[in-house]
């Protein structure tokens, strides 16, 4: 969403009478005109925003910032500074009294980047809101107690209704990447309704919720999408109060209506619980009926479900006041690196980029020359020459993506060629990075070959996959600009999290094992039997009685939990339909399954 009131034109296609600037994404947040300086003796002149004096270098710093950086908030590689930048770099650029050229500014310049990020008063919180939030903590209180699936994107949507009447009343206009935001956060929170296992649940809401304060705060830039996941944070105490003076102003004088409404929703409960218990009393078709679609709402847990029900209306209170009053993270100035010179910075790089090509070469000749001269020489198994490869390339993937930062941070762009000397080093560094990627993800083949998938190694060479989607992300931005690159990778993160989920980490790894097993004659029991429900129908093609010894640990978690509808997964379902439709043999026995997982670990 963006802070432009609803009534302002949008400066992405502003005309010439509008009296706005082009250059602006439309939707972004209003900039504020350069403050004026009092006229007087140079000693008095204030300093710009941080209240201390800057000397010389610092000034022309700042002069240059927007035009020489090329934009570093939004990952800028050369594109030219906005009208934006040129305004900051108008109101700092003050007549300062002259100082030494070795004399520094001793003020805090930590303090001076968030010195504009504070987030407006926002607008008095609407009906609309109000009833939201309470609409958030009843399903709260009722869904959310017996574990999360479908419940979860169910308690979401009010919430998500909520922010939306709190931006409308704060005059924020919804931009397209809010909807990408939004959607996403709320296609991340369905892998909880689709999947039994937590890990991967766990990944999804943690991305469901750094999308959804993107959605909120509207960040373009590398502060904005990097602060922006942690902004949820600052209305965890102004957001309730600001619900609470709403409530109060309509709890009293004339324009007060809470008290009816309270009342009648009061009256209509105790119908629907005297009556209810009657109906089900007299036919138990509408009682059984009624259990499965009604909560849970015993007097037992009673304490629980108020402190559910408060939750939720304290989340939603906290998103509609993000979105009525988001702290704009974008205007967090970072200041540049010092451009370095050509020889100074090209030369590490290429040193660097060398040492890449030989290291690629080799692996080209091994993967063509084959693999036993190699283990030959080195002494090494197949798979020890694997698993030593990967974790050491994984780290050299990581630490490609931070030189490649820093090299950004500290190039020279003095003129087109310093640009096209930067593109072309740091170019030819991405394609051979590319390739170090694809030995990692090779290695790691060779390894699950060996030994088989599991939790963590399907999880980090999805990492090293993303790793390389960023190389690529970046090197397209090195072509056609990176005014887009913050916001790209940050999806491409959330992207990666849902088809992460969708998938079903742990249907993959049961079926990866099992075709192992069939190929091999190897299995790993005692693994199989760690997780979650997404692996039975992948685990039901063994043959009696490894099937029932991989099983029985699934059975025995959905035996003890009777979920109601809205918190079990459609993993849990499927597991529950196998298990019913072929039940476990009653050979497999604990010493029959102690025997199977020795033998079939150690072929």
């Amino acid at each position: 969403m963006s802070d432009t009131p609803s009534e302002a034109e949008p400066r992405g296609s502003a005309s010439k009478d509008s009296g706005v600037k082009p250059g602006i994404d439309a939707g972004e947040p209003e900039i504020p005109e350069a403050p004026k300086v009092p006229e007087g003796p140079a000693d008095e002149v204030p300093a710009a925003r941080t209240g201390g004096a800057l000397s010389k270098g610092d000034s022309a710093r700042g002069a240059a910032r927007g035009s020489a950086s090329g934009g570093t908030g939004s990952g800028g590689t050369g594109s030219g500074g906005t009208d934006f930048e040129k305004r900051k770099a108008e109101a700092r650029d003050v007549d300062t009294p002259d100082l030494d050229e070795d004399e520094e500014w001793d003020g805090p310049v930590v303090e001076s980047w968030f010195a504009d990020v504070q987030a407006k008063p926002p607008a008095p919180i609407r009906d609309a809101t109000l009833w939201a939030a309470l609409a958030t903590g009843v399903l709260s209180m009722l869904l959310l107690g017996d574990g999360l699936a479908l419940n979860l994107l169910l308690v979401a949507i009010p919430a998500a209704l909520g922010a939306y009447y709190a931006a409308q009343a704060a005059g924020r206009r919804p931009h397209r990447w809010t909807l990408v935001w939004g959607v996403g956060g709320l296609a991340l929170l369905s892998v909880p309704a689709l999947r039994d296992a937590d890990w991967p649940s766990f990944l999804a809401v943690l991305a469901a919720v750094a999308a959804g304060s993107l959605a909120l705060h509207g960040g373009r830039t590398w502060t904005g999408v990097l602060f922006g996941p942690i902004g949820l944070y600052t209305s965890l105490v102004t957001g309730p109060l600001w619900g609470w003076s709403g409530l109060r102003e309509r709890s009293g004088g004339a324009r007060g209506n809470v008290g009816p409404v309270v009342r009648a929703i009061a009256v209509a409960a105790v119908l629907l619980v005297v009556f209810g218990a009657l109906f089900a009393g007299a036919d138990a078709a509408f009682a059984d009926l009624l259990g499965g679609l009604v909560p849970d709402a015993s007097v037992s847990g009673g304490p629980w479900h108020a402190v559910l029900f408060v939750i939720g209306v304290v989340g939603a209170l906290v998103v509609a006041h993000t979105a009525a009053a988001p702290v704009q993270w974008d205007r967090v100035e970072v200041p540049a690196g010092r451009p370095r010179g050509r020889v100074e910075w090209a030369l590490p790089l290429i040193v660097l980029a060398a040492l890449f090509a030989v290291f690629n070469a080799v692996q080209l000749a091994v993967l063509f020359g084959g693999y036993d001269a190699v283990l030959e020489k080195t002494g090494q198994t197949y798979a020890e020459y694997a698993r030593q490869g990967f974790w050491q390339l994984l780290l050299v993937t990581l630490l490609t993506l931070l030189v490649i930062v820093f090299a950004l941070r500290w190039a020279p762009r003095d003129s087109s060629g310093d640009w096209t000397l930067v593109r072309a080093v740091l170019g030819t560094l991405c394609v051979l990075a590319l390739v170090v990627v694809a030995s990692a993800v090779r290695r790691m083949d060779m390894y699950v070959e060996a030994y088989g998938l599991t939790r963590l190694r399907i999880s980090v060479v999805t990492v090293e996959l993303w790793l390389g989607l960023v190389i690529v992300l970046i090197m397209a931005a090195g072509v056609w600009g990176a005014r887009w690159l913050p916001r790209a990778v940050l999806a491409s993160a959330a992207v990666g999290v849902l088809a992460f989920g969708l998938v079903s980490p742990d249907a993959l790894i049961a079926e990866r094992n099992v075709q192992r097993y069939e190929a091999k004659g190897s299995f790993d029991l005692d693994y199989a039997r760690g997780l979650s429900a997404d692996a039975a129908p992948a685990l039901d093609k063994l043959d009696e009685p490894l099937r029932s010894c991989a099983l029985r640990s699934i059975a025995q978690d959905l035996e003890g939990a009777d979920k109601s509808w809205y918190a079990t997964s459609l993993g849990e379902a499927r597991a529950r339909d196998i298990l019913d439709g072929r039940p476990l043999s009653p050979d497999a026995d604990w010493n029959v399954c102690n025997r199977l997982g020795t033998e079939l670990a150690y072929r």
